[in-house]
């Protein structure tokens, strides 16, 4: 029984990692202790769901990547978010949503 166990938790903390590959894009760990990577792992899962909180309130028919990819080439840019949205065009942006894994509304 205890084996079994173990195999799941192991299997969720795969699924994590992976969600953690598709959806905040980390590639690699910039530290290697310990807290360097819950650092990292936190600020990525923070930011998240920040754009996921934008996304929602602004009602926008967008993707949480396309949210994500919208904004990342517009950081210094000064558009007030609303036009932003509206006048960039992603049609051949990925939808990246895995169903393994709840959206954050969902």
């Amino acid at each position: 029984m205890d084996a079994a166990n173990l195999y799941k938790k192991r299997w969720l903390i795969e699924l994590f990692f992976k969600w953690l590959k598709q959806h905040l894009k980390i590639k690699k760990f910039w530290g290697t202790t310990e807290n360097a990577v819950r650092i990292q792992i936190s600020v990525a899962i923070i930011t998240y769901c920040l754009v996921a909180i934008v996304q929602h309130d602004m009602k926008l028919k967008r993707s949480t990547y396309e949210v994500l990819q919208i904004l990342s080439i517009s950081l210094t840019d000064k558009t007030h978010l609303r036009d932003l949205f509206d006048k960039t065009n992603f049609n051949d942006v990925k939808d990246l949503n895995d169903p393994l894994i709840p959206g954050l509304f969902d």
